[in-house]
């Protein structure tokens, strides 16, 4: 079934002379930028009594606003009892530090198990919510922080400070190679021309920023911090990869084992054995959607990665005079 959606609404001082799909953001701020836009292009919005279809109309304060459309419902999905690390909660967001391993959305491959199936279990009015909520991924394999919201408008706000990158991400990582200095991958991300489930550096991808600074150095390996300010697909395994410096595990972007030379048994089996890309959600920062306090949340590096800069610092004390 689908939901009948009766909106109506007077223009106001503030939106005078607004494009339609600005407007109708600031009237009706509990849906998306996105969605109204679709709404107005399908012809399901009316300004007094005539309808309008094109976003970028100019509105006049004081004409009234009415909008008549459905929401389609959503594909429904099975609520399961697995466990969430939630380091905070309340009738608004969560935020979650997902393990290696967990599928945050089911997909091709994996129909249940997800973090989304997670999610309605722990709160089964998520369902309400688009996607149950979740405005952001992590991989798989990354682990680490992740904002989810409860109700609506939470989402519709946690999605337009995403875009306007009003949200902080701070990643750590080890990539192959040992870097001299931090720095800034500016360079567009698409879907790879033959390898459709891979993304690549790309001329006419959607524009992608990583800032990235040293935090260690090994023989053959470097200890990283890194700050999003987009959130493309892949983002950091493209961007560090397209720099020759892939993440360790990340057999995906050229992550293979690459030991320095006279490397320890201990080391090699580190470094072989570590099976997912070496990058974990650290640091989460936003303004919460409802109260617009200033929250942030770091995350403990987990034990798999800590055993990996482990075996590298001990590698590098043994070579300290080669």
């Amino acid at each position: 079934m689908s939901q009948q959606i009766s909106l109506s609404d007077v223009i106001p001082a503030s939106a005078n002379g607004k494009r339609l799909d600005q407007a109708l953001a600031e009237m009706f701020p509990d849906f998306s930028r996105s969605r109204l836009k679709t709404w107005i292009t399908d012809g399901c919005v009316q300004i007094d009594g005539e309808c309008v279809d094109r976003p970028r109309e100019k509105v006049i304060a004081g004409c009234t606003v009415s909008i008549e459309t459905e929401l389609a419902e959503e594909k429904r999905f099975e609520a399961q009892p697995i466990d969430l690390d939630i380091v905070y909660e309340d009738e608004h967001i969560l935020v979650i530090n997902k393990p290696a391993g967990l599928v945050v959305h089911p997909g091709a491959g994996n129909s249940d198990g997800t973090l989304l199936n997670a999610l309605l279990h722990h709160f089964p009015d998520i369902d309400q919510v688009p996607r149950a909520g979740i405005v952001h991924r992590l991989d798989k394999d990354t682990t680490g922080l992740m904002v989810v919201a409860k109700t609506v408008p939470a989402q519709t706000h946690l999605v337009s400070a995403m875009q306007e990158r009003e949200i902080t991400r701070e990643y750590e990582a080890v990539c192959n190679g040992a870097m001299t200095a931090g720095g800034v991958v500016e360079e567009p991300i698409g879907r790879h021309a033959t390898k459709r489930t891979h993304m690549a550096v790309v001329a006419m991808g959607k524009p992608a920023v990583t800032h990235f600074r040293v935090v260690e150095r090994f023989r053959a390996h470097t200890h990283l911090r890194l700050r999003l300010e987009t959130g493309r697909t892949h983002q950091i395994r493209v961007h560090m990869a397209h720099i020759r410096h892939p993440l360790v595990g990340d057999a995906t972007y050229g992550g293979r084992p690459r030991p320095p030379a006279k490397a320890s048994p201990e080391l090699l089996e580190s470094l072989r054995g570590f099976k997912r890309q070496a990058l974990h959600a650290a640091r989460l920062s936003l303004h919460h959607p409802i109260t617009g306090e200033w929250h942030s949340w770091d995350a403990p590096t987990p034990a798999d990665f800590l055993e990996l800069l482990e075996q590298l610092r001990v590698d590098r004390r043994l070579h300290l005079n080669d």
